[in-house]
């Protein structure tokens, strides 16, 4: 294999570096910081050896992954607030043709499951990453870790009943989805505070992420009457110059607010029942840098 050569086989399997390096850490950048730190690696690899590029590069980009999340959980445990992933924009296209596997993607890059994940051991979240989101083996999961795998089924049980456990069910019909967001806009905007309640489940909850630099609620915000008002205030506080664009992040529709053509914040919603369950805003301006300038 010629230098030209590996440079391609890396880019061709970019993605589902990226995709692996996501949804184990949750934030664009350290998923684009592992995926460059495996390309160094991959550069000065002895290319012969290789028997298949494929599962030599998600081996690579996994265990960069676990230990940079064994880093970085001292950080979020000090994080202020409640703690959101980094939005990210979605559209599987053509490599992904089936819709079944379309929608396992979209629901493993939810918001409400990577929360949950959040809450795994690093070993548990990358057995879960490669086994339910990209149906690797447990014999080659267990390569990459390093474990035998009798102790990969393990941990795939475990994180497998704690994420079931823990996982909201909503509702993923696309089209429903996307309809309650337009009308939840419409009724915020409009300052139509019965039409909002109305739009929201008695125990719905909104989760704002703002780490500290940006206005948002410190807790998890529950039951339709808090949260119905909290975002008809937030509607008539705002400067009259925003802009709202629909875009598909994280699997569904979203809602993104520019203020001044600056990215202000990342609105998401689920839903079941045909009622809103969850709110999802996020303000962290160092999540929001994907959408400057757009």
């Amino acid at each position: 294999m010629t230098a030209d050569t590996a440079t391609d086989v890396f880019e061709a399997h970019r993605p589902v570096l990226t995709g692996v390096a996501y949804r184990m850490l949750g934030r664009i950048a350290d998923a684009e910081d592992v995926v460059q730190e495996a390309w160094l690696r991959w550069s000065s690899a002895t290319w012969d050896d290789v028997r298949e590029p494929r599962a030599f590069l998600i081996r690579i980009v996994t265990r960069l992954a676990v230990d940079r999340l064994r880093r970085l959980q001292s950080h979020r445990e000090a994080y202020v607030g409640p703690w959101l992933p980094e939005p990210l924009v979605t559209d599987f296209g053509p490599a992904v043709p089936d819709t079944a596997e379309q929608a396992v993607l979209a629901d493993s890059v939810s918001l409400a499951v990577l929360v949950v994940l959040e809450s795994l051991s690093p070993l548990e979240r990358a057995v879960f990453v490669l086994r339910e989101a990209f149906g690797f083996p447990y014999g080659e999961i267990a390569v990459t870790l390093e474990r035998t795998e009798v102790a990969v089924r393990q941990l795939a049980g475990r994180a497998r009943h704690h994420v079931g456990e823990r996982k909201p069910r909503y509702d993923v019909d696309p089209v429903h989805r996307r309809d309650l967001t337009e009308r939840f806009l419409a009724a915020a905007a409009g300052g139509d505070i019965q039409e909002l309640l109305a739009l929201l489940a008695p125990e719905v909850r909104l989760v704002g992420d703002s780490g500290g630099k940006a206005k948002a609620p410190l807790r998890i915000l529950e039951s339709a009457d808090k949260v119905g008002r909290f975002l008809y205030a937030v509607a008539h506080d705002q400067a009259q110059d925003l802009e709202i664009r629909r875009l598909e992040l994280n699997g569904g529709p979203a809602l993104l607010v520019l203020a001044g053509g600056e990215p202000d914040c990342v609105i998401q919603v689920d839903v079941r029942d045909g009622v809103i369950q969850c709110v999802y805003i996020v303000r962290n301006p160092d999540k929001l840098t994907t959408f400057v300038g757009t």
